[in-house]
């Protein structure tokens, strides 16, 4: 099905076109079905199928339809990076439209988001606890609101804004005088709670609840010794050479660890993690979205939100421990039908945590025996980093991905010391 038969305002149309949206993906051709006719629905699907261009179309044709009374929307999110993507594919689909949008969020000062507010926001995009403050504080009015979405519910279960969103569906108008729309990975317990308490008789809509991972995805599993990790790492890379890749590792330290012996070992490569300052962690989305940055080290703070065009890789350098977040890992790649590879490495700390992951996703991970030239020579071997400050100012960035092989001479900016470790 195209989105040419599609009941849609022609202006609304010609956005999505220009988004070089042309067929309609599973989840949008069933959710559109229900919520273009003002129904509510409770959506389960997996990552990277398209759904949120299915809530953003429905709102911005429920706003044409009702333009004399321009019903605003509202849409949660968990996290700020996921607020930010919603915000910008808003943009562009409606860019033909007047719908003006917003995106509020935490980390940031008040003044910039309660200008907008003041201004008039058709579309309201944030997280709950910076949307709760700004109606505290008598900025944000939600007693006009005709749309409400709640996005990756299951994450923002996870993340304790369970009794947030029960505020906020206090606050807004009555079931019956909202549309509602519900989005996760999985129909938990408490999804289905929320739907039942605070939507509408909501449609309930599974797709292929029974592949939780896209089978446009490669994954490979590499059995291997925490020591060996970064050799093994750096020969999969050289092997694959591969244009972008995510890696995600448990903790926050591994994290900034991990990068810096990407880059000793002659790689660009940038880490992102939940306690940076906001205005860097965008700086960093933004580098590795538009490709000045190549390789970024993340932990689960990115699993989700994180939506970038034509990545090549997903690494797991540590499997973990919530199996559901594998799924969102690895769905960061192979997104809108695109292929896309998934590579784990299960070491004896984590691979505990393989046979639950196995379990979820209802087949095994093609194992891949570990030949010893894959295992390359490791430069940060031996060394302790410590944090340093970043140096100030632009900084030259090399044409094309990827280490030694490739001749770039990359600038460490970690600048790291270090000493033999015993």
């Amino acid at each position: 099905m195209t989105f040419e038969q599609l009941p849609l305002d022609p202006r609304l149309l010609r956005g999505i076109q220009e988004m070089g949206f042309s067929k309609l993906t599973p989840v949008q051709e069933r959710t559109l079905a229900i919520t273009l006719t003002g129904l509510d629905a409770a959506v389960q699907s997996q990552t990277g199928t398209g759904k949120t261009a299915a809530f953003l179309i429905t709102i911005f044709q429920g706003q044409l339809v009702a333009e004399a009374s321009r019903r605003k929307a509202l849409i949660i999110a968990p996290t700020r990076e996921l607020a930010v993507q919603i915000e910008a594919e808003a943009k562009l689909i409606g860019r033909h439209l007047r719908a003006s949008v917003g995106c509020f969020y935490g980390g940031v000062g008040y003044i910039h988001q309660e200008t907008m507010l003041k201004r008039g926001v058709d579309i309201m995009v944030g997280t709950p606890g910076r949307l709760l403050d700004l109606e505290g504080k008598g900025t944000l009015k939600m007693d006009d609101i005709g749309f409400l979405v709640i996005d990756e519910a299951d994450r923002l279960f996870d993340m304790g804004f369970l009794p947030d969103i029960r505020k906020i569906l206090r606050r807004v108008p009555a079931l019956k005088l909202r549309q509602t729309m519900l989005f996760s990975a999985t129909l938990s317990d408490p999804a289905i709670r929320i739907a039942r308490e605070y939507m509408n008789r909501p449609e309930r809509i599974e797709i292929t609840p029974e592949q939780i991972t896209v089978d446009t995805i490669s994954q490979e599993l590499y059995h291997v010794g925490s020591r060996e990790k970064v050799s093994l790492l750096l020969g999969i890379l050289k092997r694959d050479n591969p244009k972008s890749v995510l890696f995600f590792t448990n903790m926050k330290c591994d994290a900034e660890r991990l990068c810096r012996k990407l880059v000793l070992n002659g790689y660009r490569c940038e880490f992102l993690t939940g306690d940076l300052p906001q205005s860097r962690r965008l700086r960093i989305i933004n580098d590795f979205k538009s490709g000045r940055v190549f390789f970024l080290v993340a932990t689960d703070v990115a699993a989700r939100g994180l939506h970038i065009d034509d990545l090549d890789m997903v690494v797991n350098f540590d499997l973990p421990a919530d199996s559901e977040n594998y799924v969102h890992r690895i769905g960061r790649t192979a997104r809108a039908g695109k292929s896309g590879k998934a590579v784990s490495l299960a070491c004896e700390k984590y691979v505990c945590n393989l046979e639950p992951i196995e379990k979820l996703i209802h087949m095994k991970i093609p194992a891949i025996f570990v030949e010893e030239n894959m295992l390359l020579h490791d430069k940060s071997r031996g060394m302790v980093l410590k944090a340093a400050a970043r140096p100030r100012g632009p900084e030259r960035h090399p044409k094309r991905p990827g280490g030694p092989q490739h001749g770039s001479r990359t600038r460490n900016r970690f600048r790291p010391e270090f000493r033999k470790s015993l």
